[in-house]
């Protein structure tokens, strides 16, 4: 090995150990929350299929979040985390716009919040922030409730670190 590939592979290596040491989940959930409510505040109006379901459509302003993925892509892309925005759904809560991929490698709209530590508590209106497993993968995650102008909530913020 020369010593200018030993000099690459060694900065390559700090600046991914850096990356991963700044992988701060309530940092993350701050920034993709920033994100949607610079487009407006939280609101349901009407319905929506998605995956086949019908559910409430959620809106920030006026864009339709279900079935839009430039925020969550977005997360992503200057995070490299996982990012999810669920819509209440009765007692549910269901991924209306996610970059989370199923095992068949399709984007995991449709499915639901697992009935789990952080279920628990964004339905009583507060923020989670820990381990969890998210469609069968480890995460460090954060999820908060979203709430509309009256300060109903509506649906769930999520955003996750790859374990």
């Amino acid at each position: 090995m020369n010593r200018f590939t030993f000099l690459s592979t060694a900065v390559l290596a700090l600046a991914t150990a850096g990356a991963a040491q700044a992988a701060d989940p309530k940092a993350t959930i701050a920034d993709l929350e920033a994100r949607l409510t610079r487009i407006g505040t939280a609101k349901i109006e009407g319905t929506d299929t998605v995956a086949g379901k019908t559910v409430p459509a959620l809106f920030f302003g006026d864009r339709k979040i279900n079935g839009n993925y430039d925020v969550v892509d977005a997360v992503r892309k200057a995070h490299g985390a996982t990012a999810t925005v669920f819509v209440k759904d009765g007692d549910e809560f269901v991924r209306i716009s996610t970059n989370v991929l199923t095992p068949e490698g399709k984007r995991g709209v449709g499915t639901q919040l697992a009935r789990n530590a952080a279920y628990e508590a964004v339905s009583k209106g507060s923020e989670f922030c820990g381990p969890i497993d998210v469609l069968g993968t480890a995460f460090d995650a954060c999820y908060r409730p979203i709430k509309d102008g009256g300060g109903k909530i509506v649906g769930v913020s999520y955003i996750g670190h790859k374990k």
